[in-house]
């Protein structure tokens, strides 16, 4: 699931790396800068030393990242299907380990 995720996020992160080459490849077409052509996404820098940043249009806080993240500490707090999951594949773990184990016993002793 880790793999997963990391891998979707890098996904993500290279479809906004491509959204602004193309914006970048649209102002040089054009040869000057369009004001309603935005670009994927943006930074800058307040004059109170605050950061603002936008994603495709879309204002990103930290405030808004720490509500996020709060709401998902609650609803990962306990998930059924996750605790089934661990359970059946503990259960499959401990099955193939005693089945590759009792093979190596009958192997051995029939090789002797």
């Amino acid at each position: 699931m880790f793999k997963c995720f990391v891998l979707c996020s890098v996904l993500l992160f290279g479809v906004l790396i491509g959204m602004q080459q193309a914006n970048q490849g649209m102002i040089k077409m054009r040869g000057y800068d369009d004001p309603e052509l935005q670009s994927a996404f943006q930074i800058n820098n307040e004059q109170k030393g605050d950061i603002e940043a936008s994603i495709l249009g879309n204002k990103v806080t930290g405030q808004d990242l720490q509500e996020k993240q709060e709401q998902l500490e609650k609803i990962e707090a306990f998930n059924f299907f996750s605790q089934i999951g661990k359970q059946f594949a503990a259960v499959v773990s401990n099955g193939v380990s005693a089945l590759v184990d009792s093979f190596a016993e009958w192997m051995n002793n029939l090789l002797k």
